[in-house]
């Protein structure tokens, strides 16, 4: 009984001391290792095993003992039979229990070579393992092998197909996108998109754009809409403000002219100016237009290439960017889309979820039927994994080398021996058996050949 604690507490079995609490979950008493229920269930079998295989080492050492002593007290000729099958059994019991415990420690204690492989060999295993490992796993031609035999692009286009699938994804996007808008300080991210709005203002010029654009229009008489509103309403405020016009017009006249001549000037060009300002809003080919068309078309020309207009155009564009008011609606833009990108992303049925969803599932339909694309996305994964693999081979194999090494190397052995140590017990039964029965061919053939 107290070995059986002893052999416990060595494999990492940290039981509760009576009338404590047992641990809620695996415990780990050893870096690198975790000993869980599973555990226990394994050395526990591994010990029937050892009980089964010694008890048939014992029971065919009590065979040879009463076989040859009943082959002295005269009981017959089959007595050298079971005899040599027996003593042969013995032989490869012990043979194998020799080669089992060498892998696991020394034994009996005795410093012979070669033996408590696993203790004295763990770094080396280790660095067997990783080597192995990147040999045999981590290079270029498995690896696009591998990932070309899956065919992921076909499989992922199947995936998405399906509506459900296409839901889940569409959630767990949205998920990310509110985690990671939430994450984001939004001063951080004012900063960055004012200073990037700004800088690709400055950096582009702008009057040769808009030169291109104004000439557009005016070609296409987009702006006729605008001279018509403009005309339409200076119509209608000269008719409302008749009484301020003539005012003005009296009010700047000499002091020495009479009042009614002034009221006269005043008329007449209150007058003059509302027919004027009527004819050209009635008469669509009204020189006054024509010459409204002919100063847009030069100005446009003037700001594709003209140098003082451009530059002009360009002291305006950076006046205009390094007011503070521009700044500010340029930074608080972001509020306004990060508050949207959050309600749609939250909202089921919103228009971005039900793109995002549809475009999913279209995908997901190319997918699965057109070859082409599944060979892309094939080649896409392939390219990303082989750059992984042969970039980062080293710092893979390095963390199985470096985490074999920090193991210890008796807790090393008894977790081993937890995993296989079932199977190595079979090889001593067999050992035994396989040994009997030869060693019974080889007496047979023995005494038939006299």
């Amino acid at each position: 009984m107290e070995r059986t604690r002893t052999d416990r507490a060595s494999a990492g079995d940290v039981s509760p001391a009576p009338g404590a609490a047992a641990p809620s979950g695996p415990v780990a008493p050893v870096a690198g290792f975790v000993y869980g229920a599973a555990d226990e269930e394994r050395r526990r079998a591994v010990r029937r095993m050892k009980t089964l295989a010694t008890g048939l080492l014992l029971a065919v050492a009590l065979v040879y003992a009463l076989a040859t002593w009943a082959g002295r007290a005269g009981a017959g000729g089959w007595t050298g039979f079971v005899a040599a099958a027996a003593e042969a059994g013995m032989v490869g019991a012990l043979a194998d229990w020799f080669a089992v415990t060498a892998l696991f420690k020394r034994p009996m204690g005795l410093p012979i070579p070669h033996t408590a492989i696993i203790p004295t060999k763990k770094d080396q295993l280790g660095q067997s393992l990783g080597e192995f490992v990147g040999e045999n796993f981590l290079s270029a031609e498995v690896v696009r092998r591998r990932l070309r035999s899956v065919g992921i692009g076909r499989r992922l286009g199947g995936w998405l197909a399906e509506p459900r699938n296409a839901d889940r994804v569409t959630a767990e996007l949205s998920t990310a996108l509110r985690g990671a808008l939430t994450v984001l300080r939004d001063s951080d991210v004012q900063a960055v998109v004012g200073e990037a709005i700004t800088r690709r203002a400055h950096d582009q010029e702008i009057a040769p754009g808009l030169g291109t654009l104004l000439e557009k229009v005016v070609a296409e008489g987009g702006h006729r809409r605008v001279v018509d509103l403009v005309v339409a309403r200076a119509h209608d405020w000269l008719v409302e403000h008749g009484d301020s016009v003539m005012a003005a017009v009296s009010g700047g006249a000499p002091g020495w002219t009479p009042r009614f001549v002034d009221r006269k000037v005043g008329d007449r060009v209150y007058k003059e100016l509302l027919r004027f300002v009527t004819e050209m809003r009635d008469m669509p080919a009204h020189p006054a237009r024509g010459a409204i068309d002919r100063f847009l078309r030069d100005f446009a020309e003037d700001l594709q290439t003209d140098p003082d207009t451009r530059a002009r155009v360009e002291h305006l564009k950076s006046e205009v960017l390094g007011r503070g008011e521009v700044q500010d609606l340029i930074a608080s833009a972001w509020g306004a889309v990060r508050a949207m990108i959050v309600a749609a992303a939250e909202d089921e049925r919103s228009e971005l979820r039900l793109r995002v969803r549809a475009a999913l599932l279209s995908l997901g339909r190319r997918l699965s039927d057109e070859e082409r694309l599944q060979g892309k996305v094939d080649g896409w994964l392939e390219g990303a994994a082989v750059y992984v693999v042969t970039t980062y081979q080293h710092e893979i194999t390095s963390l199985i080398t470096d985490t074999v090494a920090g193991w210890d190397a008796a807790h090393t052995s008894r977790k081993i021996e937890a995993h296989i140590g079932r199977d190595l017990q079979f090889i001593r039964i067999n050992g035994t058996v396989v040994g009997a029965l030869a060693g019974l061919a080889i007496y047979s053939v023995s005494q038939a050949l006299g």
